[in-house]
């Protein structure tokens, strides 16, 4: 993302893009799932009441719910959901990101010279987000159902035995349309944060190379990922708690019934409960996958005449 200087232009093919944004976002998955597992229990932990007093919640901030995951469930259990969330990340890493340059590049026109106009990026990020998460909503249903099942008393058998296993019960159980349920705020959710990353990253990007001293390199991508990941938590989290929840419990009639409840028990607050380990996560999820974008990109990019 970001001009190309000199007399050669690099150029690379979609089925580069796809695969250097698949790696990416595969191993920015792998890195930063704990934090995702947290940012998914946090989201659904609902406000007990015992008694005529608001109970404590089990799980309270970031690390503190990466440690009582790991002592009550094992550390492996921080990974749950990492096999739905690699697939997740090739089929929907691999389309929005690898999409975005293409369809940039259609909403300015074959002839466009200059830079392109932010609100061009925002519309790119939301084409491609809507249409990638269209499509794997089904990966992200079932590494939630996998994230948010806590420790089961002795004896109570796991909803789950894995990935393969938690689509074919869904299927069974609910039908195929299960797999896309929270489908709605699902496609807003990421289409909006999409359009959040990858526009700020771009544009972040093009800002600081206009700046004496500044080139296309490690620091650059460094802060422009730090500056898609901030601007993602903001806009995105109040949506994200909704899909958390829709997914993660079927009793919500639609979209509108999961936010008002949300609203009316757990007050406006609750739609930014976890923002510090989404942030924590998106914001490290973006640089380390914009880093290691920028690195494998190189491995497909063919210089070919201006």
């Amino acid at each position: 993302m970001g001009g190309d200087h000199g007399s050669a232009k690099a150029d690379i093919s979609f089925a580069g893009r796809f695969a250097s944004s698949a790696i990416a976002a595969c191993f920015a998955e792998i890195c930063t799932i704990p934090l995702d597992t947290a940012k998914v229990r946090l989201q659904l932990q609902r406000t007990a009441i015992s008694g005529d007093s608001v109970a404590l919640p089990k799980y309270r901030g970031m690390l503190g719910t990466v440690a009582t995951i790991a002592r009550e469930e094992g550390l492996q259990s921080l990974w749950k959901g990492i096999v739905p969330g690699l697939h997740r990340q090739c089929l929907f890493g691999g389309l929005r990101i690898g999409l975005y340059e293409p369809v940039k590049n259609f909403y300015v026109g074959e002839n466009f010279v200059g830079d392109v106009p932010l609100s061009k990026k925002i519309l790119a990020g939301l084409t491609t987000g809507a249409l990638a998460i269209t499509i794997a909503n089904p990966t992200d249903l079932v590494k939630v159902r996998l994230q948010a099942e806590g420790k089961l008393p002795p004896g109570v058998p796991r909803r789950y035995s894995g990935a393969l296993n938690a689509y074919s019960t869904i299927i069974k159980q609910e039908g195929l349309g299960a797999l896309w349920t929270g489908v709605g705020p699902n496609v807003a959710r990421n289409a909006i944060i999409n359009a959040a990353e990858l526009a700020s990253y771009d544009q972040v990007k093009q800002t600081i190379l206009k700046i004496p001293g500044f080139t296309d390199n490690v620091v650059t991508h460094l802060l422009s990922g730090l500056g898609a990941g901030f601007f993602a938590v903001c806009i995105g989290s109040p949506v994200d708690v909704v899909k958390s929840r829709m997914m993660g419990d079927s009793s919500y009639k639609s979209t509108v019934d999961c936010f008002v409840k949300t609203l009316r028990n757990d007050g406006p607050l609750a739609f930014y409960k976890g923002f510090i380990p989404n942030f924590g996560r998106l914001g490290s999820w973006n640089v380390i996958m914009f880093l290691t974008l920028e690195q494998v990109k190189k491995l497909f990019i063919r210089e070919v005449p201006a």
